[in-house]
């Protein structure tokens, strides 16, 4: 099923992430995650492209698995280092798989690289998602893109940002998915900025519970996200104590769902980091509200 078709419907939505495993790791973990995360009907599960473009293989194959538990898949495909053959042959087999959405990323360099252009890169085929955006629109794909709310990191002000993002979703994107954010208020601002750029299409508010203290310096480093004071404090309280940094998370991102639903927003996307115990204690906070 089309996503763009499940946001139509104006209901409230709740969606995961999940990511294959690493080179020559097994699948039964991944799949045992999308098994239970399918079991709690999200409106669909996403599955990434494997960090720095590695792992790409995988994405078909769980995203099939997911579809096979009765989920709608998002398969995320990325292109900076890829030719037209090499994309056209991931479509392929992601078509061939049953797969009716994608999630078009431009991606990095693989880390091995550091920061050298790879030998077999072609980023004149595709040096931007918008150039994949194009290659892709002909298709019957429903095609997804993703924005940050506090500014790509390697973008230098917000304004060019969201002209390169209206640049995107111009070139057929159906609806965009946020990086995460701590503060609503940060989404709220965002989404009106977009509006205002005439950027019309459904944007999901992407959602990260933090529970595991030692990860969020990195994981604001990486995606630019600011942390709010308030935040912080729960962080520096309890971030030394995994229990109680998993009750903490998990009503910091209850409490965000909710407020965004209670504000008229429609669709949110958890990233779950394949944690679905994390998932599922959100979604039976959620319970009354979804049903």
């Amino acid at each position: 099923m089309k996503i763009r078709d499940i946001l139509n419907r104006g209901k409230p939505s709740v969606s995961f992430e999940v990511f294959p495993p690493k080179a020559d790791a097994p699948f039964g973990p991944v799949r045992d995650a999308v098994t239970q995360l399918a079991a709690m009907k999200p409106t669909f599960i996403s599955v990434t492209y494997g960090a720095s473009g590695n792992a790409q293989a995988n994405t078909a194959e769980i995203a099939s698995f997911v579809q096979a538990c009765g989920t709608p898949a998002l398969a995320h495909l990325t292109c900076l280092t890829s030719s037209r053959d090499r994309i056209a042959e991931e479509v392929s087999t992601l078509k061939a798989n049953g797969i009716e959405n994608i999630l078009c990323l431009r991606g990095d360099y693989p880390r091995q690289t550091a920061g050298a252009v790879p030998a077999d890169a072609t980023p004149n085929d595709f040096a931007h998602a918008v150039d994949l955006v194009r290659a892709l629109r002909p298709s019957d794909f429903c095609l997804g893109g993703a924005c940050y709310p506090e500014c790509h990191p390697e973008c230098g002000h917000i304004q060019d940002d969201i002209a390169h993002l209206k640049e995107k979703v111009d070139a057929g994107l159906d609806f965009l998915t946020t990086q995460m954010f701590f503060d609503n208020n940060v989404y709220f601002h965002y989404l009106a900025r977009l509006r205002t750029a005439g950027i019309t299409v459904p944007v999901l508010a992407g959602i990260m519970p933090v529970v595991n203290g030692k990860q969020i310096d990195r994981i604001c480093r990486l995606s630019g996200t600011v942390l709010p004071p308030r935040f912080r404090a729960i962080v520096d309280r309890f971030g030394d104590d995994p229990a109680s940094m998993l009750d903490a998370g998990v009503a910091y991102a209850t409490e965000q769902i909710i407020d965004l639903f209670a504000n008229g927003v429609d669709a949110v996307h958890i990233y779950t980091m394949n944690k679905p115990e994390v998932a599922g204690r959100i979604m039976v906070n959620l319970r009354g509200i979804l049903s």
